[in-house]
């Protein structure tokens, strides 16, 4: 016989999380479309993979990852958006100031909404 006087288990709330943006989709991306993605894999360092390149010209400019993590999360798109090498990739360039620096480009491919890749890190007030 079941006991009546038990207490229910507890439901235990589950953690919030942010919620991904897709970007997939065909034809043209919107610049718009686009920078909710990059803000979201740029807020998870382990989805942003540096090109040998960017790691060289980050080396040669004095600019650290952190501050290309804070132009990605915090920067708007310049230019066009053009479709990648690869199908699902979109290549564009996000530009900001990290605080007391100078104008920061970082051309980014966003790769099936799954991983940024910095293919380089140029500075834009030249």
């Amino acid at each position: 016989m079941a006991n009546d006087d038990a207490e229910p288990p507890l439901i235990k709330p589950q953690e919030s999380r942010a919620v991904r943006p897709v970007l997939r989709t065909i034809g043209p991306v919107i610049p718009s479309r686009l920078m909710p993605v990059i803000r979201f894999l740029a807020g998870h360092s382990e989805r942003v993979i540096f090109s040998d390149h960017a790691i060289e010209r980050m080396d040669e400019r004095g600019v650290t990852d952190e501050e290309v993590l804070s132009v990605l999360r915090l920067g708007e798109i310049r230019g066009a958006v053009a479709p990648g090498d690869g199908c699902g990739e979109w290549r564009c360039k996000v530009v900001a100031r990290p605080r007391g620096s100078r104008l920061l480009g970082v051309v980014t491919i966003v790769m099936l909404d799954d991983y940024l890749f910095i293919k380089t890190v140029e500075w834009e007030d030249k």
